[in-house]
């Protein structure tokens, strides 16, 4: 049984996963790796391979998926591996350094110290904290979190976070295979889900900074994605009976 498990799905991250398998390797406290590889052409599940044999081998871990599935389907596989291995804290990390390894550390502590049942890496919960986006992007993404959290009425600033850390149980209770988003609403359906569910969730104050090294994989059709599944969400919430954590 392992406490704390990392997911990281990748496209193409040969020139960020070694350093940000690293990063969290190097970390005070021992974290696991499952990295999550939609057959990345670029050789990125070679290098983890590589990985595997090296210092951290007892501690990462590979599944190769055979192209591009959908973010969402990345980390329910995550998930429900997770599971099945009986990781105690389950977190979600992007591969390219725009969320900073040791803030892990914080996320932990909010589940594991302060009760927390999904804690959120924030980027708005205190103003608006990232770096090197353009201004468009920054406003898209801040007013769309506004935007879900009014037409959902979810108490969370930033719901479209992609670094997060769930408790174990919560996965357990939220029927991941009624989960529907694959692309970034997937972020939002999760929230959204856990919330229902009785989740206690708490926003952690980030800085999220945007990528240096590879190519982001984020566009305006994705935010469109989020905003119509968002009405969707919330229709299709008035006839599903949620479990209770």
């Amino acid at each position: 049984m392992m406490e704390r498990l990392v997911i990281i799905p990748t496209y193409n991250e040969k020139e960020n996963i070694e350093a940000i398998i690293t990063a969290v390797m190097e970390l005070p406290k021992l974290f696991h790796v499952l990295v999550i590889d939609d057959g990345s052409p670029d050789g990125t599940a070679d290098i983890v391979k590589k990985m595997q044999k090296g210092k951290y081998k007892d501690c990462i871990y590979l599944i190769e998926r055979s192209g591009k599935l959908g973010l969402g389907t990345a980390y329910i596989t995550g998930f429900q591996w997770a599971i099945e291995h009986k990781a105690n804290y389950i977190f979600e990390m992007d591969a390219d350094f725009s969320h900073n390894p040791q803030d892990l550390l914080k996320l932990y502590d909010a589940c594991a110290v302060q009760g927390a049942d999904l804690a959120i890496g924030s980027r708005y919960v205190t103003g608006v904290n990232v770096v090197n986006w353009p201004m468009g992007r920054v406003l898209m993404s801040y007013f769309a979190s506004k935007y879900v959290r009014t037409v959902l009425g979810v108490k969370i600033h930033d719901t479209t976070a992609g670094f997060v850390c769930y408790r174990r149980q919560l996965l357990e209770t939220m029927e991941l295979d009624k989960i529907r988003f694959k692309g970034y609403a997937f972020q939002i359906e999760m929230k959204f889900t856990a919330s229902k569910c009785g989740a206690k969730i708490v926003e952690v104050p980030i800085v999220f900074v945007n990528r240096v090294l590879g190519t982001s994989k984020m566009s305006g059709g994705i935010f469109s994605e989020a905003l119509l599944g968002v009405i969707r969400l919330k229709i299709s919430s008035w006839f599903r009976k949620y479990p209770k954590l």
